[in-house]
């Protein structure tokens, strides 16, 4: 089993080479579509990665019960399906990362990481690490990105973006040939409605 092992400056726990190997990295299903495909990436350069797809109003209340209420809620259901996942007794939890990403911007979604941790130790999972997904900003002997990681990690957002697209298009072709189908049959309910009316008036009338 890996050693756990903490930066010395700042006491954050790292994701180790030895962990790379015996972990498996949790991620938020933030995008489903472009994030299946980047699971497939990690993958194939040998993490051993899993895409949460959990949904439901128990991901919000975990994310309340860890998470101040004043919290973004993108923050709050990405750290609240985190912790179910903890919950769930599906995983070995002294087997497992959590991967997250860091902008490095103004944007509250920095701060993601950091409100994770803190999740974290107020849930009883302070051994489980977390990974940074950024350029730089944390480093981990364990998770590195490489140029050709990118490479496909770029690839696979492009791809994502076309299947998405392609997907929308599906749905309003389906849509519009629906509309047409049932066109005639909304005439005839109208028509249907005018006459159960018209025979109302008439028997009111006599």
């Amino acid at each position: 089993m890996a050693e756990l092992k903490y930066d010395k400056k700042t006491g954050r726990l790292l994701f180790t080479k030895q962990m790379k190997k015996e972990y498996t990295i949790l991620m938020p299903n933030m995008a489903p579509i472009h994030f299946k495909i980047l699971e497939k990436v990690f993958n194939y350069y040998g993490y051993k990665s899993d895409l949460l797809n959990t949904t439901g109003p128990e991901i919000a209340q975990t994310g309340l019960k860890y998470v101040h209420n004043d919290t973004c809620y993108p923050a709050l259901l990405v750290i609240g399906q985190f912790i179910n996942a903890l919950q769930s007794g599906k995983y070995d939890v002294h087997k497992v990362a959590l991967m997250i990403t860091q902008t490095g911007g103004g944007c509250r979604a920095s701060n993601y990481i950091f409100l994770l941790r803190k999740a974290l130790k107020k849930a009883g999972f302070e051994f489980v690490p977390v990974i940074s997904l950024s350029f730089g900003m944390e480093h981990n002997s364990g998770f590195s990105l490489t140029l050709p990681l990118i490479r496909r990690f770029v690839g696979g957002l492009v791809y994502g973006d076309q299947l998405m697209l392609l997907s929308i298009c599906s749905f309003r072709a389906r849509a519009t040939r629906l509309k047409k189908l049932t066109k005639p049959l909304i005439k005839l309910q109208s028509h249907s409605q005018k006459l159960s009316l018209t025979k109302c008036r008439r028997l009111k009338s006599a």
